[in-house]
């Protein structure tokens, strides 16, 4: 997946309909790249901003989507052990890129 954004983004004020473009399909295998590309697209923005207000919640989102993974059908069944991106000692609820991008990933 690339981390490009779309040109047409780049010369307009972001809405939140272009956040909601890029939450749309978000799965962990692509969770933090998609954080990565919110984070960018939002960092111009004032605090308050609706679409920065939408982006900040799905960066948070993504970052824990990223590093716990997701549940999928239903938890473990008496007698079988749950599988670690269910679990919920493993589930995160925050971590790197919440408050921001990574610093590789900084707008120029």
């Amino acid at each position: 997946m690339s981390q490009a954004e779309h040109p047409d983004r780049l010369h307009r004020e972001v809405t939140i309909d272009d956040v909601r473009q890029l939450m749309g399909a978000s799965t962990p295998h692509f969770a933090l790249q998609l954080r990565n590309r919110i984070a960018r697209l939002i960092a111009p923005l004032p605090e308050g901003h609706p679409a920065r207000a939408l982006g900040e919640q799905e960066v948070a989102r993504l970052t824990a989507l990223g590093y716990s993974g997701e549940t999928r059908g239903h938890h473990a069944e008496e007698g079988m052990r749950p599988m670690p991106s269910v679990s919920d000692a493993t589930r995160v609820t925050g971590g790197p890129g919440g408050e921001s991008p990574e610093p590789h990933t900084t707008a120029a």
